[in-house]
């Protein structure tokens, strides 16, 4: 049986800073890929950023130059830096993981941007 437990998610100020994590635990034979998704109240999910096993990132056109995803290998574990946070970055995020050829989604972690 495989999870993710996601943390990180709050309130912060326009223009400040949060740190979303995201662990796989149970059996894990493999992780490829690794992404944030992001679900705004009434709007439907979307992509945010991603990180293949190779290392290559892409990002959503709304947060390039403002998120930075990373992952540890050895901790079965992705990473989303968020700086310069706006209100409109408001949502539950999400993480995916590509683990043991399956598709997995984390519980979602809220982040609320607001002054």
């Amino acid at each position: 049986q495989v999870q993710l437990g996601e943390s990180g998610g709050g309130l912060v100020q326009p223009g400040g800073s949060l740190r979303l994590s995201c662990a796989a635990s149970g059996t894990i034979f493999s992780i490829n890929a690794m992404g944030w998704y992001r679900q705004a109240p009434g709007k439907e999910r979307e992509f945010v950023a991603l990180i293949t096993g190779g290392g290559s990132t892409s990002y959503t056109d709304s947060v390039k130059g403002r998120f930075t995803i990373s992952r540890d290998n050895a901790k079965n574990t992705v990473y989303l830096q968020m700086n310069s946070l706006k209100p409109e970055d408001t949502a539950v995020y999400y993480c995916n993981m590509k683990l043991n050829k399956n598709n997995y989604w984390g519980q979602g972690t809220q982040v609320t941007v607001s002054s």
